[in-house]
């Protein structure tokens, strides 16, 4: 008798449906799995052969054809194992469901029948409601992340046995009920606040500017200025994430298990820092089975590089392609995947390699040769797509013991959203609705500036030392900072406050 059972595997980031089917026939006992397993689902015979004889079941002695099917994707890990233990129990006369076409099972089997939580739930769970499956059956650990999935119902269970009791019916399981929008509420709160940052007035103006049209930005200051500080705290007044974003970012963090617990649900914009030392697939993605890396766990959210001269010369220059065009794509000889990586990125460094060249109070013990080899380390393309250059200087005292209240985050963030709303309506027929990533036509048609604005600019790449290619940069700029004051035109105001945030432009790389 042959069973059929589904279930899921990623490529990528998104769900696939794999079908499971089992076939016991007469013949030398044995049990043959094809369709292109690798080691961990081969091994997943032995553990489900244990784990339904632990579970008070008979384990037939014929020969067993597991096929999983499309074969002509690779499947990995041990999310098979529930599914085939089904199907083989199904197809052995063990237990009768006639409607096991409704269900999808998802874990991995102990020894004892257990189901362990798995990777990649939610995914696989979007995937089979896509498909019109109704049902689907998950480890408890992971029944958080499954039931963020609207219009399909979640059955988390223990073990094999539970299972197989519930599909029997001689036990009843309810669906997963839960409150979603209290979940996604509970979870969107931040931990930090702008408010807790004393000073640095300009670099939070600039740190607004850059959540408002989503430009790059980075921080040149000495130790201890608060580089870092400022950078965690630029995603808590981005805008608020909605819930189809939150499952964007959900399901990269997901396949990878770094989903907590009992959270199920990623609400609020992620923030990486990785260490300098990372390898270029860790920043990227990689490997022989292709895995996202930082840049797409920093997806709707922000990247954080300190020490950015510290970096490999390697590592910086394959974040170019990402930083164009949101996206990365890793080619093997299998296939090609595509990676999201629509983020805002944040670097930090000193100003040299003491780190006070810039510092009022502590002399630099550098030389010119030795500040201009650390800033040579960044390439001028990858600085090309950093759109502000902000120096940081250190908090002077009286700002560290000041009384007076900071401005919050939320106050920061109404402002922020009302800039992005302004861009949403222009550019309301275009995927990218930042002005960070205007196109040619559309720069052309939003950056037009009237002849006293052209004058400034042409000093400013003239007189000032500006190179060419941050001609553009400081319109787009300018821009950004008209909408924040509501003007329909780029003034001569708004233009002299770009230039401001372009401070590298004036050193030779």
């Amino acid at each position: 008798m042959i069973s059929r059972v589904s279930s899921g595997a990623i490529n990528g980031i998104e769900g696939i449906n794999i079908e499971i089917e089992v076939n016991i026939a007469a013949g030398l006992p044995g049990t043959i799995m094809v369709g292109m397993a690798d080691t961990a689902v081969k091994e997943s015979k032995e553990r489900v052969k244990s784990a339904i004889k632990n579970s008070g079941y008979e384990y037939p002695t014929r020969r067993i054809v597991i096929n999983l099917a499309p074969a002509d994707i690779k499947k990995e890990g041990a999310i098979y194992d529930l599914s085939i233990a089904v199907a083989i129990l199904q197809s052995f006369g063990q237990i009768a469901v006639p409607n096991l076409s409704e269900y999808a099972f998802y874990g991995e089997l102990a020894l004892d029948g257990r189901l362990k939580k798995i990777n990649g739930i939610l995914p696989m769970v979007i995937s089979a409601k896509k498909a019109g499956i109704k049902k689907v059956i998950v480890p408890y650990e992971n029944k958080e992340e499954a039931g963020v999935v609207k219009g399909i119902n979640v059955y988390p269970v223990n073990s094999l046995s539970e299972v197989t009791d519930f599909l029997s019916g001689y036990t009843n399981i309810p669906a997963l009920d839960l409150n979603i929008d209290k979940l996604f509420e509970e979870k969107s709160q931040y931990d930090i606040d702008f408010s807790d940052v004393k000073g640095q007035g300009f670099a939070k103006r600039a740190l607004e500017i850059s959540a408002s049209g989503g430009h790059n930005i980075l921080l040149i200051g000495p130790p201890g200025s608060g580089k870092s500080m400022l950078a965690k705290r630029l995603a808590t007044i981005l805008p608020k994430m909605e819930f189809e974003e939150a499952l964007s970012v959900t399901k990269i963090h997901s396949i990878m298990g770094m989903v907590g617990k009992d959270s199920g649900l990623v609400a609020i914009r992620p923030f990486r820092s990785p260490h300098h030392s990372i390898s270029n697939a860790g920043l990227v993605g990689g490997g022989s089975s292709p895995s996202p890396g930082e840049i797409s766990f920093a997806h709707n959210g922000v990247l954080f590089l300190d020490e950015l001269p510290e970096f490999s010369r390697s590592v910086l220059e394959v974040l170019r392609q990402p930083l164009e065009d949101n996206i990365v794509s890793i080619s093997r000889a299998s296939g090609s995947l595509t990676f999201p990586a629509d983020f805002i990125l944040v670097a930090a460094m000193n100003p040299c390699p003491c780190g006070y060249s810039t510092d009022e109070k502590k002399q630099c013990s550098c030389t010119s040769t030795q500040i201009q080899k650390y800033l040579s380390k960044i390439s001028g393309p990858l600085l090309d797509r950093i759109d502000m250059h902000i120096e940081v200087p250190a908090v002077r005292y009286k700002d560290i013991t000041s009384n007076s209240l900071e401005e919050d985050s939320l106050s920061i963030r109404e402002r922020v959203e009302k800039v992005r709303e302004i861009q949403r309506q222009r550019f309301k027929k275009k995927t990218n609705n930042l002005n960070s990533r205007m196109n040619n036509s559309a720069f052309k048609k939003w950056c037009a500036v009237d002849e006293d604005a052209e004058k400034l600019l042409k000093s400013a790449i003239d007189e000032l030392g500006f190179s060419a290619r941050a001609y553009t940069k400081m319109l787009k700029l300018s821009r950004t900072i008209a909408d924040m004051d509501f003007s329909e035109k780029i003034r001569e105001e708004h233009i002299y406050e770009a230039i401001q945030y372009r401070s590298l432009d004036k050193k030779e790389f």
